[in-house]
């Protein structure tokens, strides 16, 4: 498969799960389970995101100082700090553990 046909198959396949989205009735997305399952895979692409953002180094799995960040940053979340604090004592821990190590 060439470069060109990947990308349109890619936009293709894009287009019709779009398109597949307008065909659903209305009353299927008025449902309150519908919302639900939103919201769920909202927070499970988020948790991925943040997985890979925290434990890949291009095709490893490294342990570096993006978990101590991510550490400091769950502690502070979980203690309803403020979120600039919070940004902050994430980079602050990434940058004392990348200047101990």
């Amino acid at each position: 498969m060439t470069l060109w046909s990947a990308i349109v198959l890619a936009s293709l396949a894009a287009y019709l799960t779009k398109w597949a989205g307008y065909a659903v009735p209305a009353r299927w997305l008025q449902h309150p389970r519908m919302a639900r399952v939103a919201g769920a895979i909202t927070v499970a692409l988020l948790a991925a995101l943040t997985v890979m953002n925290t434990f890949a180094a291009g095709t490893s799995l490294v342990i570096d100082a993006r978990l101590a960040a991510l550490v400091v940053a769950a502690l502070a979340l979980w203690a309803r700090l403020p979120f600039l604090l919070v940004v902050v004592l994430g980079a602050g821990a990434a940058a004392a553990v990348r200047w101990w190590g």
